[in-house]
């Protein structure tokens, strides 16, 4: 499900594992690596630190093309929250414009709940560009659609991982 307002993206998916596995799924590499990222790319943990003031940068890899990530991690508290700014990076794990967007915002801002009832989990994601440009905002607002399209694929793929495990 996705809702806006205004330049802020909102998803909320219900996720059918409890709130532990899913915090698990989302903060160990052993776990990301089965199903973050766009559909079809392989991911590679580069470095990983969930807590305050920690890093997760990482590859992505298909059809021969390399692109990399960053979070950087504001507020963790498991299993609750996480609040994180990301990025595009380079290899060495620098902040970097995204490879299909000079308009794209360097960083965007990020919150995200967990919260667990009747043994299933609801992620509530919000997100918003963070010290962008008219431009960029604007930019981000306009690829909605994709990003939901996009985060729906990743959070399928997250489903269907985290069935192998029970």
């Amino acid at each position: 499900m996705i809702n806006t307002t205004k330049q802020e993206l909102v998803i909320e998916r219900v996720i059918n594992a409890p709130r532990a596995l899913v915090w698990k799924a989302f903060t160990e590499a052993n776990h990301l690596k089965h199903w973050w990222g766009p559909v079809g790319f392989e991911l590679v943990v580069l470095k990983l630190d969930v807590r305050n003031g920690g890093v997760f940068h990482y590859a992505m890899k298909a059809g021969g093309a390399e692109m990399y990530g960053r979070f950087d991690y504001i507020d963790v508290q498991a299993p609750e929250k996480i609040v994180f700014t990301n990025s595009f990076a380079d290899a060495d794990g620098n902040h970097a414009r995204a490879p299909f967007s000079s308009e794209w915002p360097i960083k965007v801002m990020n919150n995200w709940t967990f919260e667990e009832k009747n043994g299933k989990t609801t992620l509530l994601l919000r997100g918003t560009p963070f010290e962008a440009t008219e431009a960029e905002m604007a930019r981000f607002v306009q690829e909605f659609p994709g990003m939901n399209k996009g985060f729906g694929g990743t959070f399928d793929q997250l489903d269907t991982y985290l069935a192998t495990l029970k």
